[in-house]
């Protein structure tokens, strides 16, 4: 069909069509279901008068308004019609049989009556043109009705009058009466042929009560002779169905056909008019053998039971194919039924999008609408072909006015895409889908605290609208569509658009209630406690929050682990990058929670500069300058800057704050690299479990050479992670476990090992991942391969700024080299150990290298203060490496 609208909108000639963007999917189903419903139709033991059957002879397509349910609607009468005008995409059907596709537009009810009328003269019309013949027993029942609601007002003027024209008008008439006139002669009463459709009536249902052979040849239905003598009216009317079923049940085989009603914009009726609605699903229920496809925003509600009393048949034995099961049985009203009768229409892909506007308009064989404006538009429009045809339109009116459209133009929602969507909504689901477009995900308690109403009935019934997708499986299941989200914020052309202070209530409500949420939780756990960060966040930085509230305990909960899921977006992260311009406090918790948790991707230094610009601002609360100041330290350490590692932990052990167990950790850690055992070790009964005691013990333990005490430290910090449900801490435990073990006992180290990159699988702990591929070094110490593996290592360390981390390749070279008595290369990994631990830390591993390999201190001799002495050290170590020895000359 041209578009006639882009037709008349230029003097300059546009090859303007409506394109139709292929929808295979939704084809398949209707393919299938057709195919179905000929099996099931032409099977034995179906009956159209059996009224107790289940019912399968239903496909519903609901979406939100704009995402092309009359498109494909037309598209499939089309492609029913002819083949010429179906899609290649497609493919042939795989029936044989002749469908008749019937497409009725519900839009714009003007009432029950006339309009319920005006289905059943456009199926009867339809069927009137693909006949050519009477269809006596439904034909005798509407003409009389016609009599008796229309008396003096001829059918073909009314058919006229009211549009139901076509090819079949003019034959509709003519054989309703020959209708009446077969049914005259068939019951051989020759006076009446010609008479008032009221006279045969009578005489038919007499001749059926009789039970003559000719009259039940005719109109045999078991229920045609009381249909009959009911009084015609619209009642009367809606069950006429029943007949038309039966006559086209008696077709011959030669013209026998199938109808495919096709309802579009279904919403019009089932969400205003349920009497309309009731007389729907009953010209369904009786007309068994044919197909119907429905069109609405909404699902189709007729398997709900809370319905019965409202409609005819209702629930899940009566429409097995409308119910809705969640998974394991719980009912879910929004989930697709398990035999697949309802399908929500979803968005085009960015490829669908950018082929619809390619295709839209063209110009001498060429897309008119350009490639970097097509990007724009299909951007912003998030698979909505609404926004798209808005868009096309745009694009016109910008030509119209002589200037050439720029992909500036279209960078922004529409307000007609926001009028349309919200034409059905009362006026307080427009209220909470305003609330809700603050949220990117929601439940109906979020939703109904959000909008600051105390009943939750408009929040749930907007869940149930096609504007609103689901995710059973999400902390929230609730979201709005992304093109309607962003044109609900962006309005200010409605009559209810919000102001300024309207969104920044809604967001300070918003916020509060995201961390009732996280703090009444029973059990909070790190995904919800994620993703209320993540909401909270952004809500409090858009909206310039400045009471953090909540969200400082909540950023001190997601650190505590080192799991390091994403929270926000991340501000630029390369070296060289401006740093981002902090305003509200929110602002720079959330550049700083990103840089932390980002410092797992990027090299140290720039985790430094970025916590520096953060601290630079005066906008954090004490407890999170602490915050701060903690992980700027944790990264110099991690870069070999000890001294200012050591001048930050300080500070904060110093203010006593709730990261002071951590910073005394930092600090005893500190007080080992240097070698200063015994006050690392002083240090351990200070600081339980907020400071990783176990840990730090086993750290102190294994660099002594005293595996079985470093394992059964580590095994106590991965025990008490687990007690503490601490994942992130339970896998920087194995992974040392694994490292103490992996000195002496290869065999189980393999298995530790394996643990631990299973835990880290779920994690983003960069070092500790680094870390874990340097204990599978030490494992195969004295194997072929450790020292190329060695320096592929070196090449990641460098490039995550680890600094500290390559003295541990260092320290598993020592070992390899010492394992298989390589002088020349243990000599060169001694030296490079020189030259790392230059400033002072980690120079005992250089010791250890000596240990090793039996080879004495050079002077001036060691400056590290073992705990029980370097002689006992030294032992150890040789008793490891004797002992790989024996472990590589054991016969398998």
């Amino acid at each position: 069909m041209a578009d006639l609208r882009a037709l008349f909108s230029s003097n300059d000639p546009i090859d303007a069509s409506e394109a139709f963007t292929n929808r295979h999917h939704q084809w398949a189903i209707v393919a299938a279901a057709i195919s179905e419903h000929l099996r099931h139709i032409s099977a034995p033991g179906f009956d159209v008068e059996d009224l107790e059957a289940p019912r399968t002879n239903v496909v519903v397509f609901h979406g939100v308004g704009g995402v092309g349910k009359t498109t494909l609607l037309r598209k499939l009468e089309a492609a029913l019609t002819t083949q010429d005008d179906r899609p290649v995409q497609w493919g042939a059907p795989s029936w044989t049989q002749r469908l008749l596709p019937i497409r009725i537009d519900l839009a714009h009810s003007a009432s029950t009556g006339a309009d319920f009328e005006r289905i059943i003269l456009t199926i009867r019309l339809a069927l009137a043109g693909a006949l050519g013949r009477t269809l006596p027993s439904f034909d005798v029942a509407l003409r009389q009705y016609w009599e008796h609601v229309h008396p003096g007002e001829p059918l073909d003027e009314y058919v006229r009058r009211t549009g139901l024209v076509g090819r079949a008008a003019s034959m509709l008439p003519q054989q309703l009466q020959n209708a009446v006139s077969e049914v005259a002669g068939a019951l051989e009463l020759p006076g009446l042929v010609g008479s008032a459709a009221g006279q045969v009536t009578s005489a038919l249902v007499g001749a059926l009560r009789e039970r003559r052979e000719h009259a039940r040849a005719l109109a045999g239905a078991a229920r045609t002779a009381a249909l009959l003598e009911a009084i015609p009216d619209l009642e009367a009317l809606s069950y006429y169905p029943h007949l038309l079923a039966w006559d086209l049940s008696r077709l011959p085989a030669k013209k026998t056909v199938v109808p495919v009603v096709l309802l579009d914009t279904f919403e019009d009726t089932a969400d205003r008019h349920r009497d309309l609605e009731r007389l729907l699903q009953r010209l369904v229920w009786l007309l068994p053998n044919t197909l119907f496809v429905i069109g609405g925003r909404s699902r189709l509600q007729w398997a709900d039971p809370a319905l019965h009393g409202q409609l005819d048949w209702t629930g899940p034995a009566a429409w097995p194919g409308l119910a809705a099961t969640a998974p394991q049985g719980v009912p879910n009203p929004r989930a697709t039924a398990p035999a697949g009768r309802q399908h929500l229409i979803g968005d085009l892909s960015p490829v669908d999008c950018d082929a619809y506007l390619a295709r839209r308009l063209v110009k001498d064989g060429q897309p008119l609408i350009g490639g970097d404006i097509r990007a724009v538009i299909t951007a912003r429009s998030h698979g909505l072909p609404l926004h798209l045809d808005l868009a096309v339109s745009r694009f016109l009116e910008i030509r119209r006015t002589g200037r050439t459209p720029a992909p500036t133009d279209f960078d922004h929602a529409f307000p007609a895409l926001l009028a349309r969507v919200v034409s059905d909504l009362t006026t307080e689901e427009r209220h909470v889908l305003r609330s809700v477009s603050l949220l990117d995900a929601f439940d109906v308690d979020l939703a109904t605290r959000t909008a600051g109403l105390t009943h939750q009935a408009p929040a749930r019934r907007l869940t149930g609208r096609p504007l609103v997708s689901e995710n059973p499986y999400a902390v929230w299941p609730f979201h709005v569509h992304r093109a309607i989200r962003s044109a609900v914020r962006t309005d200010v052309h409605s009559e209810d658009h919000w102001s300024p202070e309207d969104w920044h209530r809604a967001a300070t409500r918003a916020l509060a209630a995201l961390g009732d949420q996280w703090t009444a939780a029973p059990s909070p756990g790190r995904m919800l406690l994620v993703a209320c960060l993540r909401q909270g966040l952004r809500l409090a930085r858009d909206h310039h929050l400045t009471d953090l509230g909540w969200l400082i305990e909540a950023a001190h909960a997601y650190t505590d682990d080192s799991i390091w899921e994403p929270l926000a977006p991340a501000a630029p992260s390369a070296p060289g990058d401006s740093e981002p311009d902090l305003d509200p406090p929110a602002d720079a918790l959330a550049e700083l929670l990103t840089a932390i948790a980002r410092r797992q991707h990027e090299h140290r230094q720039h985790t430094v500069d970025r916590i520096t610009a953060v601290l630079d601002t005066p906008l954090l609360p004490a407890d999170l300058t602490e915050l701060a100041l903690y992980y700027r330290a944790k990264a110099h350490k991690d870069l070999g800057h000890n001294h200012a590692a050591r001048a930050g932990m300080q500070q904060v052990a110093d203010a006593g704050g709730r990261l002071a167990p951590k910073a005394r950790r930092g600090l005893a850690n500190l007080a080992r690299l240097a070698g200063d055992f015994p006050t690392a070790l002083a240090a351990v009964p200070t600081l339980g479990w907020k400071g990783r005691h176990h840990r730090v013990l086993g750290d102190i333990r294994w660099s002594h050479g005293d595996t079985a005490q470093a394992t059964a430290a580590f095994e106590a910090a991965r025990t008490e992670a687990e007690q503490h449900d601490a994942p992130g801490e339970r896998a920087m435990a194995q992974v040392r476990l694994a490292l103490a073990v992996s000195f002496a006992d290869p065999v189980r180290a393999a298995d530790e090992l394996a643990l631990a990159h299973q835990l880290l699988e779920r994690l983003d702990q960069r070092a500790n991942t680094l870390l874990a591929r340097i204990v599978g070094l030490i494992k195969d110490a004295g194997t072929p391969g450790v020292t190329d593996r060695a320096q592929s290592l070196h090449t990641d360390i460098d490039t995550a700024g680890l600094a500290y981390l390559a003295r541990f390749v260092e320290l598993a070279l020592a070992f390899h080299h010492a394992v298989g008595s390589r002088e020349a290369g243990l000599d060169a990994t001694i030296t490079r150990l020189h030259e790392l631990t230059d400033g002072g830390d980690f120079a005992y591993f250089t010791d250890i290298a000596h240990f090793m390999a039996d080879r004495p201190l050079p002077p001036p001799g060691s400056q590290t203060r073992w705990l029980d002495g370097e002689a006992a050290v030294c032992a150890r170590w040789q008793a490891l490496v004797a002992a790989r020895r024996a472990y590589l000359n054991t016969p398998s």
